[in-house]
């Protein structure tokens, strides 16, 4: 199992009380697939820049997809321009993919009609999702953290093998707060257009 797919795992296991954005969501997914592309050697970092290399079968469709997306000419993208660039949609994405492999199921809800409310299956990829997320396993627990799943613990960034992990860790955090900066200026401004109905 790839560190996206992981991350998807621990995400939809959250109780509904405690759901993450899907935007959130999506940055860390793709920070994940950086990372697991610069371990399969299908990608290396030059500063902030993402230098492909050579083709690499991963054997997971989607990270696959994601090698294929990296820019093949200079200038190569930055780490940050990538996140947002993959980041579109992959949340829903990677659910869709867990889905059709059977890892997730729909419940019956009331009157027998089939739920939207997605839930895992028992599986071996859950188990492995959740002791790496229980072991506390450096990288995914940054990227739970960035994704505000969970609180980064403190020697968490200490032990990221690595420089080039590293900066794609901090592009996913400051990603998931340009976001947020995004979400709140719409609210404000819708708060001050609903005031200038009401006057």
């Amino acid at each position: 199992m790839t560190t996206a797919r992981d991350l998807t795992l621990v995400a939809l296991a959250l109780p509904t009380e405690r759901s993450v954005a899907q935007g959130d969501l999506s940055l860390a997914l793709a920070g994940a697939e950086a990372i697991d592309l610069l371990k399969s050697g299908a990608l290396r970092l030059d500063g902030d820049r993402m230098v492909p290399g050579p083709p690499v079968a991963t054997g997971d469709r989607l990270l696959d997809q994601a090698a294929a997306s990296l820019t093949r000419r200079e200038p190569y993208d930055t780490v940050a321009e990538w996140l947002w660039r993959r980041g579109g949609e992959l949340a829903a994405a990677y659910v869709d993919d867990l889905d059709r492999a059977g890892l997730v199921i729909h419940p019956r809800g009331h009157l027998g009609f089939r739920s939207t409310r997605t839930v895992l299956a028992e599986s071996q990829a859950r188990r492995g999702a959740e002791e790496r997320r229980a072991t506390g396993e450096p990288v995914l627990a940054a990227l739970l953290a960035a994704a505000g799943i969970e609180e980064e613990p403190d020697e968490a960034a200490e032990s990221v093998d690595g420089d080039a992990v590293t900066t794609v860790l901090a592009a996913v955090g400051d990603a998931v707060t340009q976001l947020e900066a995004v979400r709140l200026r719409r609210d404000v401004e819708q708060a001050a257009f609903d005031n200038v109905w009401r006057a």
